[in-house]
């Protein structure tokens, strides 16, 4: 079940015009705090070129997921001194809630308009959340939060308005290239496009390019799966005759490494970009790539 979340936008929109002015006794700079890696590499991609305008990134660490985050006192001082707060939104970021409460800095949710997924459901953690807050991990979708991005900016700076849209103009079409390239290599490889992935957070990345998900689950330390699962997934390998199974690059792989010996099949890992270097939107179109890439190779040959 699909639902499209409407009049976000408008709402996180709301009350953005008074966030341009600079605190008292800073410099005129417009402070954009980006919550999550994704999220920043939109932010600097669209704000490319603009004067006064600085983007800092709030969670700046490995992880694979936000659900049991907890701000650190670097994280607070960050909010308390941005002017803009750019959120991927649709649930993600719940553990802002308390900080948001009292902050005076406008908030963009870049998830506003985007056709949603419902939770997945698979085994592991959840989100507080109906909807799936995954949407990055596809491309059209995330060419989506950048338009909303951008348009929440110029809303939050006049002055640099007619270049923020056009950086989001530009970039939502690099980002929908990159789906239709990530497409075009699919429909070429004559594989099986069945996955079992040990994180839950690559739903909208199979929805975008066509493939099924037999079966997700969430490790974690000292939540490592269970005997029962590890049957199952064990007996979906001999089914569909799997030649590798899927893990993230942040996650653990000690239960899949378990797997993979015990049956024959690979191990590959998948990147849900919530960490890396850079800026601009090339590192997210790299590793979108990439992440295909790796599916070609390992459901191809079943090598890692």
């Amino acid at each position: 079940m699909k639902k499209t979340i409407a009049m976000l936008l408008l709402l996180s929109l709301l009350g953005l015009g008074a966030c341009s002015a600079p605190k008292e006794g800073e410099e005129d700079t417009l402070t954009l705090v980006a919550t999550t890696y994704p999220v920043y590499l939109f932010t600097t991609a669209v704000t490319q070129g603009a004067e006064g305008v600085e983007v800092k990134l709030l969670v700046n660490q490995q992880t694979s997921c936000l659900h049991d985050y907890t701000l650190t006192v670097g994280d607070m001082k960050a909010i308390e001194g941005a002017d803009v707060i750019v959120m991927n939104g649709a649930g993600l970021e719940d553990f802002l809630s308390d900080a948001l409460a009292g902050s005076q800095a406008a908030v963009i949710d870049c998830s506003a308009g985007v056709e949603m997924l419902e939770e997945s459901g698979h085994e592991g953690h959840d989100h507080d959340t109906t909807w799936d807050p995954h949407i990055w991990m596809d491309p059209e979708r995330a060419a989506q939060m950048t338009e909303n991005l951008a348009e929440g900016l110029a809303a939050a700076d006049e002055a640099n308005a007619a270049l923020y849209r056009e950086n989001g103009t530009t970039t939502a079409e690099q980002l929908r290239a990159c789906a239709e390239e990530c497409r075009a290599m699919v429909e070429r490889s004559e594989v099986t496009w069945s996955l079992i992935t040990f994180h839950n957070g690559f739903g909208y990345f199979a929805d975008a390019f066509g493939l099924t998900i037999l079966k997700a689950i969430e490790e974690e330390e000292g939540a490592e799966a269970s005997a029962q699962e590890i049957r199952e997934i064990v007996a979906l390998i001999g089914e569909y005759d799997l030649p590798a199974i899927f893990t993230e690059v942040n996650g653990s792989d000690s239960t899949a490494q378990a797997i993979a010996r015990e049956t024959g099949c690979g191990v590959a890992q998948l990147d849900m970009i919530m960490s890396g270097d850079g800026s601009g939107i090339q590192p997210y179109l790299d590793a979108m790539t990439q992440n295909v890439q790796t599916l070609v190779d390992a459901l191809g040959e079943g090598k890692v």
